[in-house]
């Protein structure tokens, strides 16, 4: 089974029942075991600052070998569109209702520029306390396809805590 990593936000509505919704629809996927849900944090948006704070967490998922990372992205993408994700091209850090990246998939290394276009590690995984946090709680060894520790990442990156609040 492969390990796949991914990150869930909202800020729209009931943001934290969204996420646990969300992840319970991806445990009803054929050949797929969510495997550890961290706690949900808040945190302040990011970019477009005038908007409601988000719920993230991140999920640890074991795949089947059926499961490749771009099947799993193009699920990822039909949830968020059966929960109400509406994407706004001209606004890419607005609100949402639910947002699901693939942060991980084993210890592969993906650049494919198809649509939808798919980037392992995430691109943006290293700049995202939001991100990093649960899944250092998730993950705290994990070690990245270039070597990196989740743990460095964080330390790396300028964030504060304080109770279940990301500040960045």
């Amino acid at each position: 089974m492969t390990e796949a990593y991914i990150g869930l936000g909202s800020n729209m509505g009931d943001s934290a029942a969204y996420l646990s919704r969300a992840v319970e629809q991806i445990a009803l996927l054929p050949g797929i075991r969510v495997d550890a849900v961290s706690s949900v944090f808040h945190t302040e948006p990011q970019g477009r600052k005038e908007q409601p704070w988000f719920c993230n967490a991140v999920a640890r998922l074991l795949c089947e070998t059926i499961w490749t990372p771009q099947a799993l992205l193009g699920e990822l993408l039909m949830l968020e569109e059966r929960m109400g994700r509406i994407r706004d091209p001209f606004d890419r850090f607005g609100p949402r209702v639910i947002d699901i990246d693939l942060l991980l998939f084993g210890k592969e290394a993906v650049h494919i520029s198809s649509e939808p276009e798919l980037v392992l590690p995430h691109p943006r995984l290293h700049e995202r306390a939001f991100v990093l946090m649960p899944l250092h709680e998730i993950a705290p060894g994990l070690i990245l396809p270039d070597g990196r520790t989740v743990c460095a990442l964080l330390a790396d990156l300028p964030h504060r805590v304080e109770e279940d609040r990301i500040y960045q």
